[in-house]
């Protein structure tokens, strides 16, 4: 939270808190001192889909948000050592950073040196497209 408080001043942050993160922080009797650490309640998938869209970077320990920000070229800075998503790193816009390296990461970003991705090969929601396809193909009928 430190941290985040400090990236806070180069950049607003908008934090939004599951209720056992919450608890935690409760308990510990952290007290944000930023304001442009702004933690909220959850939000609906929509509503935290428009925060990720319009967002500068994204910091997570979510796979599935690594695949949203790479799908929206928004740069990801995932704290975690590794990932069961790897492509998100390899072809996207995802950074596995530990807790010391938010902050350089975040100044990387806001100067335009962040990493540059793409969307993915086959990231092109044709799957089902594909997948009726291949079925067809091994039944030997035609839809």
């Amino acid at each position: 939270m430190e941290t985040l408080q400090r990236v806070a001043e180069k950049l607003p942050m908008i934090f939004p808190v599951h209720p056992r993160t919450r608890r935690r922080l409760n308990d510990s009797k952290f007290k944000i001192q930023n304001p442009e650490l702004r933690l909220i309640d959850p939000v609906g998938y929509i509503e935290f889909l428009a925060l990720k869209k319009n967002a500068t970077a994204v910091v997570t320990d979510s796979g599935g948000i690594q695949e949203e920000t790479t799908f929206l070229g928004i740069p990801c800075l995932t704290l975690r050592a590794n990932t069961e998503r790897p492509v998100t790193v390899w072809e996207g816009t995802n950074k596995l950073v530990g807790i010391n390296e938010i902050e350089y990461e975040v100044g990387e970003i806001l100067n335009g040196n962040g990493k540059k991705g793409k969307i993915p090969y086959l990231w092109d929601g044709k799957t089902a497209r594909r997948i009726v396809g291949i079925l067809e193909r091994l039944l030997n009928v035609r839809a």
